[in-house]
C-alpha cells in the first residue's frame, strides 16, 4: 500500500464510522448512546494506517501508547462542556456557543501540547512508554467513573440531526485520522498517536447536541462519554501488541473485543445498576 492510499483509505473509513456511531447519542440518550458512541471506531482505521506507515514496530507502539494519553486529554475536553457552560455569561446561542467552542479547544490544545512534551521526555528516558499507555487507560477509567457519579439527566434527543451536521462529523474525523497517519509516515510517532485522538467526534457531537437538542442532552452525555472513552484507550494499549503480532485484521479484532469486554460492557452494567438504584430511591 502506497502512502497516499494508507492515508486516504483510513481517513474515508473513519469519516464513515463517525457519521454512524455519533447518531447513537441522539437516538438512545446520553448514557447508552455515550457508551456506544465511544466504542473503538475511528481508532481502528487510524491504527491500521499508522501500522502501515510507521518506520518501525517501536514507532508504531509509541503511537499506540500515546493514544490513551490523548484520550485522557479528550476527557478533560469533554469535561469543559459540563463545567464551563453554567459559568459562561448570559446571551443567546450565537454568543455562548462560539465562546464555549473556543474555550474547549483552547483547553484541549494546551493539554495536548503538555502531553506531547511529557511523552517526548518519557520516551527519551529509560521508562518504557507502555507505562504511559496503561497509566493513561487506568486514569481515564477512574476519571470517567467519577464524572458519572453525579451525572446530570441524559435524555434522548427530540429533534432530528441534519445531514450537513452528520457530514461535518465525518469530514472532521476523516481529516483527523488522515493527518495522524500522515504524521506517522513522516516519523512523528508520538504526535501521530495524539493527532489520532483529536476530538473530532466529541467536538461535533457537543456542538450539534447543543444546537439541535439543547444543553441538557449535551451535558448529560459528558460523563458516559468520558467513561466510554476508556475503551478506545484499551484498544490502543492492546493493539500496540496485537496488531504487530497477528496482523491488522486479527490484531484489530482482538483489541476491539478486549476493549468491549473489559471496558464497555462493565461500564454499561455499572451505569444500569446505578440507574436502577436511583429509580428505586425516588
Amino acid at each position: 500500500m502506497d502512502l497516499s492510499s494508507a492515508i486516504l483509505l483510513p481517513g474515508l473509513f473513519a469519516g464513515a464510522i463517525a457519521i454512524g456511531v455519533t447518531v447513537a447519542v441522539e437516538r438512545w440518550g446520553g448514557q447508552i448512546g455515550g457508551l456506544i458512541g465511544t466504542l473503538p471506531s475511528t481508532v481502528v482505521p487510524a491504527s491500521i494506517g499508522i501500522l502501515a506507515t510507521s518506520a518501525s514496530a517501536s514507532d508504531f507502539q509509541a503511537a499506540m501508547y500515546a493514544t490513551p494519553v490523548g484520550m485522557l486529554v479528550n476527557a478533560v475536553f469533554l469535561w469543559t462542556w459540563r463545567a464551563l457552560p453554567p459559568r459562561l455569561p448570559g446571551g443567546g446561542l450565537r454568543f455562548r456557543l462560539p465562546l464555549m467552542l473556543a474555550a474547549s479547544l483552547f483547553v484541549w490544545a494546551g493539554c495536548a501540547t503538555a502531553a506531547h512534551g511529557a511523552l517526548t521526555a518519557l520516551r527519551a528516558s529509560a521508562v518504557p512508554l507502555v507505562f504511559a499507555g496503561v497509566g493513561g487507560t487506568l486514569a481515564l477509567g477512574i476519571l470517567g467513573a467519577a464524572a458519572c457519579l453525579h451525572n446530570p439527566p441524559a435524555p434522548r434527543g427530540r429533534r432530528p440531526v441534519g445531514p450537513l451536521t452528520l457530514l461535518a462529523r465525518g469530514v472532521l474525523a476523516a481529516i483527523a485520522i488522515g493527518t495522524a497517519v500522515a504524521i506517522a509516515g513522516l516519523g512523528g510517532a508520538l504526535a501521530a498517536g495524539l493527532a489520532s485522538t483529536f476530538p473530532a467526534i466529541f467536538l461535533t457531537t457537543m456542538v450539534s447536541l447543543w444546537v439541535s437538542q439543547g444543553e441538557a442532552v449535551q451535558s448529560g452525555a459528558v460523563g458516559p462519554m468520558m467513561l466510554g472513552s476508556a475503551s478506545v484507550a484499551m484498544f490502543a494499549a492492546v493493539g500496540a501488541w496485537s496488531l504487530p503480532a497477528f496482523g491488522p485484521t486479527a490484531g484489530s479484532a482482538l483489541a476491539w473485543l478486549a476493549s468491549a469486554l473489559l471496558v464497555t460492557l462493565p461500564a454499561w452494567a455499572w451505569l444500569q445498576r446505578r440507574a436502577r438504584r436511583e429509580r428505586a430511591s425516588r
